[in-house]
């Protein structure tokens, strides 16, 4: 795979830190990464953005943005307030291909969830992935809820023909409830696909050579790492029911 999706069931899910651990396992492994931002929204024009956190976290080789508007809102809608041309897909799959030509590999890290519109015509991400012919990979929050809306985004990239990677636990945390134990061995089913990691709760705030470090422990094989997700769900496993 030379080009990855990054996408998200929702907003503030840990997306970025998800991209950048697959940065830093890529990175470590000896490959040249590029992380591609489309549209990047609700940051100031000195203010860093997702994909130079991508690459402070992980000591990726490049980071790119192809549009970045002030208001924390999907691109679509920013774009428009802000009175600036938005990021279409063909636009996203073109930078894409051309930072293909020297990095082994790409990740496009989107804003929001899936089918959030980048523009007026309503293109998307899922677009930009279908343009591409790329796999994508999807971030998904622990708790109550995240099988929903993990079964609707799988639904939707099926329907479109986009191969789905697996799912990511963008924040697993310290003391994670009962739901989010359960989750573990139910988001594989939600999906279709399987669960590929689970990044640590408060992981995008570790120092970048702690980060780096540790990446690899959080991701699946697949995703360049030594994460094992059968061992994982089995010390997470939610108590026998008392009732």
């Amino acid at each position: 795979m030379t080009v990855i999706v990054v996408t998200g069931t929702g907003t503030e899910i840990g997306k970025t830190v998800v991209t950048a651990a697959l940065a830093a396992a890529a990175t470590a492994a000896g490959k040249s990464v590029a992380v591609l931002k489309p549209a990047q929204t609700g940051v100031g024009p000195d203010e860093r953005g997702d994909a130079d956190e991508v690459v402070r976290l992980s000591g990726a080789a490049t980071s790119a943005e192809l549009g970045r508007f002030p208001e924390p809102l999907a691109p679509g809608t920013a774009a428009r307030r802000a009175g600036l041309t938005p990021v279409g897909p063909e636009e996203v799959a073109e930078a894409a291909r051309k930072l293909t030509a020297e990095h082994d590999l790409v990740l496009v890290e989107g804003a929001g969830g899936l089918l959030v519109r980048f523009d007026e015509e309503g293109g998307t991400l899922a677009d930009a992935a279908a343009l591409l012919g790329a796999p994508v990979l999807v971030v998904v929050p622990a708790g109550l809820g995240t099988l929903n809306s993990t079964a609707l985004t799988a639904e939707a990239l099926r329907t479109r023909g986009i191969e789905q990677l697996g799912v990511v636990v963008g924040s697993w945390p310290d003391a994670p409830d009962l739901a989010a134990r359960c989750n573990l061995a139910d988001l594989p089913e939600a999906a279709g696909a399987p669960l590929l990691g689970a990044v640590p709760e408060g992981s995008g705030a570790l120092d970048p050579a702690e980060f780096r470090a540790a990446a690899g422990g959080w991701l699946a094989p697949e995703l360049g790492g030594t994460w094992d997700a059968a061992e994982f769900t089995k010390t997470q496993a939610a108590p026998p029911s008392v009732g």
